[in-house]
């Protein structure tokens, strides 16, 4: 199945993808998927829909299936400290609002060097800097360039506040030692972007088992980071299982990422925080994964296909090597979910960025909300360089989830 960032999509075997009909001039609304399991049960009208055990009812509301988690460790996306429950126009703080909360969100420990840095040092670090020493209205920190952060920040946020979006994001910039964090701790739910933490999943478990990846392996990795295979990324999920996901997440300190339960990978919660972590894991020495597993890793985001090549990279400069994964699926209440997170290298230039979106009308809407961010971090990143990628132009043909989905059954 070929793909993309509708990131709910699995084998036949495993899912059942539902669509309800929306009352949308007309128009049949895409709402969700529920994923296959026994003795599967339709219901409208917030009846049961599915029952998953005892713990993973999936229900109706307004017309959407939706997964109502009762455990206290799943963080739905109803239940997001600082974000308000629903819907536009009650977006928790705002941008002006959280600033103060972003702020205070930033760490300010000493940047350990690129070739000694771990899992327990936290990504955002300037040393010298402190909130209280930040301005208000700033979101990057610096101990040596305090210009160039402000510009940032000043930068970001007005891209952000042009756009209707909700959005989240950290930077890193290793050779200036600027980094930037604004609702860092926002969990969104992950689409395609998880993809990155199986494939990290699978390079520690064959680390672990002292053996290189198998044909099949390679295979299905391949596929699911370069042109975002939903299938590849279903069979790994399942083949590797919960433990060992969970077992990276640990190794790896992204505490703030819930795993997608009974199979709904693609609703992974993950934050902006998480994200430059794992973004930190593939291009920096480490003890989670070695130097050939970060090597195979960025090889295979390098080579992601050029019409899933949007994003974080719009507006990088020549001479850098682009890395980049992003994802993307409607899931009300929130509108579209485009997530993209990358790092660029090369030419003296180290540098990383993760965007996450929800709240988008349309998917190109969430791209080019992207992107407009994206353009301004390189542009002041890199003073004087010529932009060598544009913006994404998604045709509306294009502007899909993975696959369409097919109609829901008929209730008796």
């Amino acid at each position: 199945m070929a793909g993309g960032g509708g990131a709910l999509a699995a084998p036949s075997r495993i899912a059942t993808f539902l669509s309800i009909p929306g009352n949308l001039a007309g128009r049949r609304a895409v709402c969700g998927v529920v994923e296959h399991v026994p003795a599967l049960a339709a219901g409208i009208g917030g009846r049961s829909l599915a029952s998953v055990g005892d713990r993973w009812p999936v229900t109706i509301r307004n017309g959407c299936a939706q997964t109502l988690a009762r455990s206290r460790r799943m963080v739905r996306r109803d239940a997001v400290v600082g974000e308000h429950p629903q819907g536009r126009g009650r977006k928790g703080l705002g941008v002006a609002g959280s600033l103060g909360m972003t702020v205070g969100l930033l760490a300010v420990l000493s940047m350990s060097p690129v070739n000694a840095w771990s899992p327990a040092t936290p990504y955002a670090s300037t040393a010298g800097v402190s909130p209280a020493s930040s301005p208000a209205a700033s979101i990057c920190a610096s101990a040596t360039h305090q210009a160039l952060a402000s510009r940032l920040s000043r930068d970001i946020l007005t891209a952000v506040g042009q756009r209707s979006s909700t959005v989240a994001l950290t930077v890193n910039d290793r050779e200036k030692n600027v980094v930037c964090a604004f609702r860092q701790g926002m969990h969104f739910d992950s689409a395609s972007v998880v993809k990155v933490t199986i494939l990290g999943t699978l390079l520690r478990k064959a680390m672990e088992q002292h053996r290189l990846l198998t044909a099949t392996e390679v295979s299905l990795t391949t596929a699911m980071i370069t042109r975002s295979d939903n299938t590849a990324a279903s069979v790994l999920w399942v083949r590797l299982g919960m433990r060992s996901l969970q077992h990276f997440l640990d190794l790896a300190k992204m505490f703030e990422t819930k795993l997608g339960q009974n199979g709904y990978w693609g609703l992974t919660q993950i934050t902006a925080h998480d994200e430059m972590i794992l973004l930190r894991l593939l291009t920096s020495d480490n003890t989670v994964l070695d130097a050939a597993s970060r090597a195979y890793a960025r090889d295979l985001m390098a080579r992601v296909i050029a019409s899933q090549r949007w994003g974080v990279p719009a507006g990088a400069p020549a001479g850098v090597t682009v890395h980049v994964k992003n994802g993307w699926v409607p899931i009300p209440p929130h509108g579209w979910r485009i997530n993209s997170i990358g790092s660029f290298s090369g030419s003296g230039r180290y540098y990383m960025m993760a965007v996450l979106t929800q709240d988008n009308p349309t998917m190109a809407y969430g791209v080019r909300t992207i992107e407009n961010v994206a353009e301004v971090i390189h542009r002041d990143l890199n003073a004087g360089a010529v932009a060598a990628i544009q913006p994404a132009d998604i045709p509306p043909s294009a502007q899909t989830p993975d696959e369409w989905l097919p109609a829901l059954p008929k209730i008796p």
